[in-house]
């Protein structure tokens, strides 16, 4: 779930335990090469990667640390909610091609599903469900994101929840499990499939799958850690679905995003409305949330927390420069590591 809302600088002490393992990249040292150990030794996660991409700058630089549990550059894991932004490009390509409209009620694909605890599918719209201000409660409150549940179940469960108030942004994964359903009924397809065709196969995203049901990862991966240690890498996505299902890798997600904002998966139009944040008043856009850096550079992107991993994309308008990292456990002890890391890799002269 997005937690940012604006960011500060904040100051890096130069006294690290550990210094970033060297890769294969022959790029010069970066700012971030600073800040990612702390991920590790105060933000107390097993280990951590990050791949950035940048057209007018480095190139392209992995670097990682660890504290003996280590991420290589290939290694595929969990991205949770950045399946949000996958749903949501594939939600407004098909109101691009006139399949359905952003004005459509939840009613009109789905009818009689909403029909609950302040909630009533003839007055949500699928615009309400990709900027989180449906008004519905998010299910994964129950389910803590360790419950396996089929998206009917995830609705019921929200149904039965003290709902938000309409029209105000509430970050609530049942609207996009809703709009998973969505895609299945106007294409008769999973969304998963309707994603593979749309996005991953055109983009050449060969390590990102939308896994159902499987519980492993596909090689080669790393471990998985909870907060309280355990290992947690065989993982049931079916906690998540179409709120947050999808396996990938450091370049897939480096690559998707740079696509998205370059313009490569949604008309011009669609791509400006996937950018505008003013129903969620300023925090949400539909699948991709806003951050302004210190240095005044906007950045667009998502991040996912699902049981043992918390990954962030994040990339400039025009998607010439995009960043992704990881960490191997779904808690970071220090909030203030990733706006300081988003802050070195896109305001290197401030640091």
């Amino acid at each position: 779930m997005p937690t940012l809302r604006t960011v500060l600088s904040i100051p890096v002490s130069l006294a690290l335990l550990f210094a970033p393992a060297a890769s294969q990249d022959t790029a010069p040292a970066a700012a971030t090469d600073t800040v990612l150990p702390r991920l590790v030794t105060d933000g107390r996660a097993p280990a951590a990667a990050l791949l950035s991409r940048d057209a007018e700058g480095d190139g392209v630089r992995f670097r990682y640390s660890d504290a003996g549990h280590g991420i290589g550059r290939a290694d595929h894991f969990r991205a949770g909610s950045i399946t949000k932004t996958f749903i949501a490009t594939v939600v407004l390509q098909l109101a691009a091609e006139h399949r359905l409209s952003l004005s459509d009620t939840v009613e009109r694909h789905l009818p009689g599903l909403l029909r609950g605890r302040g909630a009533d599918g003839r007055r949500i719209t699928l615009r309400a469900l990709l900027t989180h201000t449906s008004g519905l409660a998010d299910f994964a409150e129950t389910t803590r994101g360790t419950v396996p549940v089929t998206p009917l179940q995830a609705v019921r469960i929200a149904l039965a929840l003290p709902p938000a108030r309409p029209g105000r942004y509430s970050y609530s994964n049942t609207d996009y499990v809703l709009l998973g359903l969505v895609v299945g009924q106007v294409t008769g397809h999973s969304y998963a499939a309707e994603a593979e065709r749309r996005i991953i196969a055109p983009l050449g995203l060969t390590d990102t799958s939308f896994p159902g049901a499987r519980r492993s990862l596909p090689a080669p991966h790393g471990r998985a850690y909870a907060a309280d240690g355990s290992d947690v890498t065989r993982l049931d996505p079916r906690v998540a679905g179409a709120a947050g299902e999808l396996v990938t890798t450091l370049a897939d997600l480096d690559r998707f995003y740079a696509a998205l904002l370059d313009g490569r998966l949604l008309p011009s139009r669609r791509l400006r409305e996937m950018l505008d944040t003013r129903a969620a008043h300023g925090s949400y856009g539909m699948g991709l949330f806003p951050v302004r850096l210190p240095c005044g550079i906007t950045v667009w992107g998502h991040n996912g927390r699902i049981s043992g991993s918390y990954v962030r994309s994040a990339a400039t308008t025009g998607g010439r420069h995009v960043l992704t990292f990881r960490v191997n456990t779904d808690a970071m002890a220090d909030p203030d590591l990733e706006p300081a890391l988003l802050a070195a890799e896109f305001c290197p002269r401030t640091w």
